[in-house]
């Protein structure tokens, strides 16, 4: 019974004292100091001097904290808020405070950057105070912020990205600070771009891409670019689609409205090729789906058989397959005819022929005729093979005769002495001498341009004629009654057959078979034309652009002769009057080579027809040139520049 008093007492002195503290504390807050400010051009170390003594911090002046401040408050300030106020006017004056620890240093805000600040902007102790933020991104690159975000901060501030952490650190006013973090949160979203694979049931995936990529590729009214893409998956027949949420929603349902199965009766497609033939391949195409067709009904029953057949003819005016097939094989025809019916490439192919011939040729003989006394017949002469003078016209010499001058004269120098008398012995010589020297430089590079594996042939050379037999009536009174010969002609000059086969990658296989043929000067022994032959057939592989030898023939010929009298032709010095001696040297130098190119896209073509086009309008210029006098108010014919020829070329959809 004597413990609730008691109980009841330590509650009472409880509720006091709680009462008394809460009065002290109202009583301390009323006490504080409060100001009302009107300051009108006073020297800002004085402020900072009133402002120091209404709110006990301790500043700190940089040297170069100067300026006349203008502050007016109609109502008291407390000491927190005169604090805010203060920041405001160095901000307003280009300064700012700096915390060290119970220091607070004014500095000019250019310097700013370089003292610690406060980690966020929780502990600032005003809009205007210094603050650093490091802000994590989850979504987007830092780096890729920074351009975006750099105007927004003032030039004492600092922004930077730390790309291995994905960061951003930034250092400004509290107020700055803030309002850049918010600014990140909103940029930084997760992007609602995802792809989705939307299966097919009736439709050929292929051609829902082709149809939908014509459609999403065009250009946009607004000028935005294009973000979705599609792509078709043959095997499980479905379309992969990506790019934003709502434009794969519309892609879905227009993808929705096409793949519907086909109406009754109407299995049947026309199907337009760009690049393929349409009867080569419809036939190919039937020959290969009649076989599954077979197959199929093989395990079936007889009427079974029906549902599967297929047809497929071609009209070669339009250049289409038409089909008429159920849905699936549909399906399989469309994705065969995609892969095939593809733009191939091109090959140029340069061939450069070299052909260097030296011929160099030496002759020396003495012929000689001596005839007796009284006697018109000779008692000697020589006469050497291969040696052009007539020996019995110099033999009719030496024994008075009459004789034709010139058919003793051959090529080179032709020196004769003799003595030619009625009486006693009459002699007659004449020394021959030839030296030769005869180089041919043979260059050719014929080119010619074809589709992958497409045989090709150039041919650039003329018809020359050769005599193949002959005949004459001759009659019993006049001459030859209708004589006549037969000729037959044969090409002459270089002839290129190539067929390339473009392997994975830039190699190719190159199917090649050149010709070379030319005349050739005709042997005392030959009764027509002599024409010379190089003819290379060959397989080879090689890569795009380089140079390949496909073969060649270095030959060096060397005929030498040496004929004398005997006896005669072996006396030292006086022996070379009875010797002839013949040399000659021929050596061939032959090579061919090929430097084949692949034309993949029409930038490579029109690269090589330019360069070409080119070359033949520089040649054509530098004959304008010519000394060759032309007639009265004609010109040499020049090519126009090719950008002209190209301007000139009628536009698609013209009726030039």
């Amino acid at each position: 019974m004597t413990q609730k008093p008691i109980i009841r007492t330590y509650e009472a002195w409880r509720l006091m004292f709680a009462a008394v503290l809460l009065s002290v504390a109202t009583l301390v807050w009323a006490q504080q100091p409060a100001a009302t400010l009107n300051w009108k051009d006073a020297d800002i170390r004085q402020v900072v001097e009133a402002v120091s003594a209404v709110t006990g911090k301790n500043f700190i002046l940089d040297p170069r904290v100067t300026g006349r401040v203008t502050l007016l408050s109609p109502t008291p300030l407390g000491p927190d808020a005169l604090y805010e106020a203060f920041l405001s006017i160095l901000q307003v004056h280009g300064y700012v405070a700096v915390d060290s620890g119970d220091l607070i240093k004014i500095i000019p805000d250019a310097t700013a950057r370089q003292f610690p600040s406060r980690m966020g902007t929780e502990g600032a102790a005003g809009p205007d105070d210094m603050a650093t933020s490091v802000v994590q991104l989850r979504n987007v690159g830092a780096t890729q912020l920074v351009p975006i975000l750099r105007p927004l901060i003032p030039q004492y501030g600092h922004l930077v990205a730390h790309a291995g952490s994905n960061m951003l650190i930034i250092s400004d006013r509290a107020a700055n600070v803030s309002r850049m973090v918010s600014i990140i949160r909103r940029i930084d979203q997760a992007s609602d771009e995802d792809i989705e694979v939307v299966p097919l049931l009736h439709a050929s995936a292929a051609e829902i891409v082709r149809i939908m990529t014509a459609l999403t590729q065009a250009g946009r009214g607004d000028g935005s670019p294009v973000t979705t893409s599609l792509v078709a998956d043959a095997r499980t027949n479905s379309v992969l689609i990506g790019g934003d949420k709502n434009e794969r929603l519309r892609l879905r349902t227009l993808i929705a409205h096409l793949d519907t199965p086909l109406e009754d009766g109407g299995d049947t497609q026309v199907r337009y090729l760009r690049y393929a033939d349409a009867e080569e391949l419809s036939s190919k195409l039937q020959s290969h789906f009649s076989g599954q067709v077979q197959s199929a009904a093989a395990g079936q029953a007889g009427g079974a058989a029906s549902n599967n057949e297929i047809s497929v003819w071609a009209d070669t005016q339009t250049n289409a397959i038409v089909v008429n097939a159920p849905p699936k094989m549909m399906r399989a025809l469309m994705q065969i005819v995609d892969k095939i019916d593809i733009r191939r490439a091109q090959v140029l192919v340069e061939a450069i022929i070299v052909e260097v011939i030296a011929d160099k040729s030496n002759e020396l003989g003495v012929t000689w005729a001596i005839e007796g006394t009284g006697s018109n017949t000779p008692i000697a002469v020589t006469n050497f093979p291969g040696s052009m003078n007539g020996v019995v016209q110099l033999g009719a010499a030496a024994g008075g005769g009459a004789t034709d001058p010139s058919s003793l004269i051959d090529a080179g120098i032709t020196i004769g002495v003799g003595r030619l008398s009625d009486s006693g012995v009459s002699f007659a010589a004449i020394l021959s001498a030839l030296e030769g020297n005869a180089d041919t430089n043979i260059i050719s590079t014929p080119s010619i341009v074809t589709t992958d594996n497409e045989e090709a042939t150039l041919n650039v050379g003329q018809e020359v004629p050769f005599v193949t037999g002959s005949y004459s009536n001759t009659g019993s009174v006049g001459g030859a009654v209708n004589p006549f010969q037969t000729i037959q002609r044969e090409q002459i000059g270089v002839k290129l057959a190539i067929t390339p086969q473009i392997n994975e990658g830039n190699s190719m296989v190159l199917e090649i078979s050149q010709e070379i043929s030319s005349l050739a000067q005709s042997a005392g022994e030959a009764v027509d034309l002599i024409t010379n032959q190089r003819i290379v057939e060959t397989t080879v592989i090689v890569e795009d652009g380089e140079i390949l030898v496909l073969g060649g023939l270095l030959e060096d010929v060397l005929r030498e002769s040496n004929q004398s009298v005997p006896i005669l032709g072996n006396i030292p010095l006086l022996g070379n009057l009875f010797r002839s001696r013949k040399t000659e040297k021929v050596k061939t130098n032959l090579m061919i080579f090929i430097r084949p190119t692949i034309l993949r896209d029409t930038a490579t073509i029109a690269i090589e027809t330019n360069q070409k086009y080119n070359m033949m309008r520089d040649v054509m210029r530098a004959n304008q040139s010519s000394d060759i006098a032309l007639m009265p108010g004609e010109d040499r014919f020049t090519l126009p520049p090719i950008e002209e020829v190209r301007e000139n070329e009628p536009q698609e959809g013209n009726s030039q």
